[in-house]
């Protein structure tokens, strides 16, 4: 009788591996929602997941498809330590990762490791307005440090810093191409960042600062044209915001609170 105990709890552990081991990428999607609270979702998950690739997509309303917000397939290694409470973790893609980037903690706190993703600014537009209406292009590449990530009460901390280069940025909007190049930082401290923006060449000049909080975004900065640009920026600059005086300087005032 023992034995037939034995054969019996054996064959269960071998039923619980064997689904264990054939879990869907597609479960993944849901808790990725969660922890972007609905701003990031993966689409076309193949694979298990332990070892799949999705591509990765912006929200989306009602019936309409997910949009990639980033190029290529991203592919994952999750190592079943996972069920002990141990993440090992290595995702990479060749068209918008500079190299594999590692993750390492436990259920609730991340370490990742320093990395770097690029992709078309023409993608920002799945962002939506006012994106969307500029229909910006050029190209981006967000870096980080080592960061460190906690998900506590539904919502994702982080520690770190991240800088954000945008180069040969045009808008569809504009007959000045390219408008300029731009570089965002952004100092993460649990779920507030402080922002800073500035430009490294024009003619569309910019500044600011800011933070994001809660996932909200505060900024206020200026926006202006360089000088002999005036009359072609004017449209775009007008789109922006409201005019002010500055000094000598006429400037549109960007807000977002």
């Amino acid at each position: 009788m023992n034995l037939l105990w034995v054969w019996a709890v054996a064959a269960l552990l071998m039923v619980m591996a064997t689904v264990i081991d054939k879990l869907p990428a597609s479960w993944l999607a849901p808790w990725l929602e969660q922890q972007t609270q609905g701003r990031l979702s993966l689409g076309d998950p193949q694979g298990s997941v332990w070892h799949g690739s999705a591509f990765l997509g912006g929200a989306s309303s009602g019936n309409e498809p997910l949009v990639p917000l980033l190029p290529g397939r991203f592919r994952w290694h999750l190592s079943p330590l996972l069920l002990l409470g141990r993440l090992d973790a290595t995702i990479q893609n060749s068209r918008a990762l500079d190299a594999p980037v590692n993750f390492t903690g436990n259920w609730r706190q991340w370490e990742v490791g320093p990395g770097s993703v690029q992709w078309p600014a023409q993608q920002l537009a799945a962002l939506g307005a006012p994106l969307n209406t500029l229909r910006p292009s050029g190209q981006m590449r967000l870096s980080w440090s080592e960061l460190t990530l906690l998900s506590t009460g539904g919502s994702l901390q982080i520690d770190g810093r991240m800088q954000l280069d945008m180069t040969e940025i045009a808008s569809a909007l504009s007959p000045v191409k390219p408008l300029g190049a731009y570089r965002m930082q952004f100092d993460w401290q649990g779920n507030r960042a402080a922002i800073t923006l500035k430009s490294l060449s024009g003619p569309l000049l910019l500044e600011g600062s800011g933070a994001i909080v809660n996932g909200r975004l505060q900024f206020s900065g200026q926006a202006w044209a360089q000088e002999g640009h005036e009359k072609k920026l004017a449209i775009l600059l007008n789109l922006l915001g409201q005019r002010r005086q500055i000094g000598n300087r006429d400037v549109i005032a960007l807000e977002f609170k």
